[in-house]
């Protein structure tokens, strides 16, 4: 396959003041590689590599690696790999979400700055894939996305296990008393038993799954496990597409995520019951595609849609009992109703036709309940909005405790620098399980965000029975967690919002079905303490400092404000 428009290596050029010389001297270094004119003559597709050993999700990606390789070899492209910063969820401090923009710029200037006509973004663990998001949707190149894919389940004393819904679980049962330090340890090797992302629909599989939805990915592609023939067939049709859309120069990723796209992808997210991070990501991607949308539409444009997909936390199933229900096109078929099925993806077919080709609900397809029988009402995800939260904040209601759904309790405040496990495990302390835990400066300004809203429930508490209490933060938590968290607080604490300043024994009203938060705090004397606080210093140096002088609200993305 020729390309007529010429090289990629001729059509961008280092600048030495003679573009006669670049070219020369490009094609010199790249002969040391071993690559000819014919070679270079192809079209060129850059395979952006998140390989490390820091991030076990990815463990098996160079496998995947070869697979998209391969299909572009096959196409008449050539493949060329580079590396970009890889984002690791459980080894990355504080945590992986202070980084998702600099992946995000990381990708972005790659794919512009090195010689391509299309690239290939291979992520998987939770900020991988927004980031490469945010990056693809500021490319004036075709990109398609692909994913390492979800991680096989485990067994353990006859419970099936996959991380990381079932690691909070058992460590609450030991923190509650109910397994020892032996069995803990034990069940611990069969949490986490191959390569790939967390076997729940944690924020990893529900990026994979919006990703497919909003056709960056292509059909079929979000659930196939790491570790499966399926995850490198689809790698390798991914390299054989993305030739083809460099070929013909498109479709961008700009002509792909429209407004239809979005909104096609909160429903899905109200479908499955995915991660509240996804509202985070999902806005930043938006605002760089120069889509309009706003955090209260999370509500609005899925009001209708009932939970789906019967998967932990919200259910009781894995990603490989997805997979073999027939992935996102399944799910798909059961919101036609719904869905505006004009849209069109990288693989070119119009929704419409794509859902058509899917095979009808059957009794095999037992992880996607047929839209008459739900699983769950629709409002599997709420966005709240109250005294404690002028902005905004978020709650996953389909992980919820039902009788906490509407509560009032005196605040017990907790600071993100604080040692929080001493505090809740102090056998003295002043709770019960009408408390509501608040946690603050743990927002994108003060912290980056970490995934600390899920606080562990206070030991005493644990230790008889208490599994879940209304929880308020500025944080996040993890897709793979459940019970009744608010999060996303906005404004931050760091930022002066009302949540600096709530005071222990404050009381603090939860109503999920008002979608309100609010602190019952007089309005004079909540102002009086607003002005009375001191904001924090901000970072001395580096991209911490960057990021907190730059960072947009959780209700606006958290993406900078210059991007």
């Amino acid at each position: 396959m020729s390309n007529e428009r010429g090289s990629a290596i001729d059509r961008s050029r280092t600048k030495y003041g003679d573009e006669g010389f670049s070219r020369f001297l490009r094609r010199a270094f790249l002969a040391s590689a071993g690559y000819d004119d014919v070679d270079l003559g192809r079209p060129i597709i850059g395979i952006a590599v998140t390989t490390s050993s820091y991030n076990t999700c990815h463990r098996d990606m160079p496998a995947l690696v070869e697979a998209v390789k391969r299909g572009v070899l096959e196409a008449g492209g050539l493949p060329m790999e580079f590396p970009t910063i890889s984002l690791g969820e459980i080894l990355t401090s504080p945590t992986s979400m202070l980084y998702r923009n600099l992946m995000a710029m990381d990708t972005e200037e790659m794919v512009n700055a090195l010689p391509m006509d299309g690239a290939v973004l291979l992520g998987g663990c939770d900020k991988t894939v927004p980031a490469q998001l945010m990056a693809a949707a500021s490319s004036t190149k075709p990109v398609l996305l692909e994913v390492v894919g979800p991680m096989m389940t485990g067994s353990w004393r006859g419970q099936r296990l996959g991380a990381c819904t079932d690691c909070r679980r058992l460590w609450g049962d030991h923190r509650g008393g109910v397994l020892d330090t032996d069995e803990i340890v034990e069940a611990r090797g069969e949490l986490v038993t191959t390569a790939g992302t967390c076997a729940v629909m944690g924020t990893a599989s529900t990026m994979a799954v919006l990703t497919e939805t909003l056709g960056m990915m292509l059909p079929g592609g979000a659930t196939p496990p790491a570790s499966s023939g399926a995850r490198l067939r689809h790698g390798a049709a991914t390299g054989r597409r993305i030739v083809e859309l460099a070929a013909q120069q498109g479709p961008k990723p700009s002509e792909i995520l429209t407004r239809a796209a979005f909104e096609n992808a909160i429903k899905m997210l109200a479908a499955i019951g995915g991660s509240t991070n996804a509202l985070v990501h999902l806005l930043a991607v938006a605002r760089r595609a120069g889509v309009e949308l706003t955090l209260g539409e999370f509500d609005t444009i899925a009001a209708e849609v009932p939970l789906l997909v019967d998967l932990k936390p919200s259910g009781t199933l894995y990603m490989e009992d997805l997979h073999r229900s027939g992935g996102v096109p399944a799910v798909l078929k059961q919101l036609t109703e719904h869905l505006d099925l004009t849209v069109v993806g990288a693989s070119g077919l119009p929704l419409d036709t794509l859902v058509k080709q899917t095979e009808e609900h059957a009794a095999w397809q037992h992880a996607v309940r047929p839209i008459e029988d739900p699983l769950g009402p629709p409002g599997a995800l709420a966005v709240l909005q109250g005294s404690l939260a002028p902005e905004g904040a978020v709650i996953k209601t389909s992980a919820a405790s039902p009788h906490l759904m509407q509560h009032t309790g005196p605040a017990l405040v907790l600071d993100l620098d604080q040692d929080i496990a001493a505090v809740l495990d102090d056998p003295e302390l002043d709770v019960t399980p009408e408390h509501v835990l608040v946690l603050r400066n743990a927002g994108p300004v003060a912290a980056g965000m970490p995934e600390a809203g899920a606080l562990p429930i206070p030991a005493k508490l644990a230790r008889r029975g208490v599994r879940d209490m209304v929880r308020v933060s500025d944080a996040r938590m993890s897709g793979t967690s459940y019970g009744t968290v608010v999060l996303h607080c906005a404004p931050e604490a760091a930022a002066g919002g009302p949540l600096s300043v709530v005071e222990d024994g404050d009381l603090i009203r939860l109503d999920v079905k008002q979608r309100s938060i609010d602190l019952l705090v007089a309005e004079d004397e909540l102002a009086r303490r607003l002005e009375d606080r001191e904001p924090p210093a901000l970072p001395r140096r580096g991209w911490r400092r960057l990021y907190a002088q730059t960072v947009l609200p959780a209700s606006q993305g958290a993406d900078l404000d210059f991007l």
